[in-house]
């Protein structure tokens, strides 16, 4: 019976840990789900565009991870968006894992989001890794923040050897900042200044 209690003891701290990081998943997913937009940033600073972010759940009867869409567009050409990608959401017990994928044939899934149906004849298969571009986040207080690796997200876009994305994702809005770098570690492309602030504008 004493070790009986021992080992209760020695476990419970174990499963409360584990109840507590699937509700703080739960939790993130739930912020990261809706419609959100930086007009508000695009106003007071014109080094910033008004673009529109959508994210939303897909194959929620999936047992290998949480599957999002996501939607970015320029709020004035929503009709012809210039990023489309498909996150998959776990928790791996340090952090909460968000990897990035490629769509097959992605002008078919335009306005997605809104019709997660579309999503259906996919298959998980055809999607395209992008290997070394997960963002890794963490809980703090009440906040979730996590980045790529410093040089670990190939990019060829406009001239860059590399990526980084930076997130940080509040109840009512999240930052995001991705830039790109040359193989001399010189920015080529992405703000400057700071992330993105998008500000939830549909749940």
């Amino acid at each position: 019976m004493k070790k009986l209690a021992l080992l209760i003891l020695f476990i419970l701290p174990f499963l409360a840990k584990a109840q507590s990081n699937s509700n703080d998943l739960k939790e993130l997913l739930s912020r990261m789900q809706g419609s959100f937009s930086s007009e508000a940033q695009s106003k007071s600073d014109t080094d910033y565009y008004d673009i529109r972010l959508h994210m939303t759940k897909i194959w929620p009867t999936s047992t290998d991870g949480n599957w999002l869409y996501v939607e970015q567009a320029m709020s004035t050409l929503q009709e012809k968006p210039y990023r489309q990608r498909i996150y998959k959401v776990t928790n791996n017990g340090a952090s909460f894992e968000s990897a990035v994928y490629l769509l097959p044939n992605p002008k078919k899934y335009v306005g997605g989001y809104s019709n997660a149906l579309l999503f259906d004849d996919l298959s998980k298969d055809s999607l395209i890794l992008k290997d070394g571009c997960s963002v890794f986040m963490v809980k703090f207080d009440d906040i979730f923040s996590g980045k790529t690796g410093d040089n670990s997200c190939p990019s060829d876009l406009r001239g860059a050897s590399f990526a980084r994305s930076k997130v940080t994702i509040y109840k009512d809005k999240l930052i995001s900042w991705d830039q790109g770098f040359d193989k001399e570690g010189k920015q080529v492309w992405g703000a400057e200044k700071g992330g993105y602030v998008f500000d939830k504008i549909e749940q």
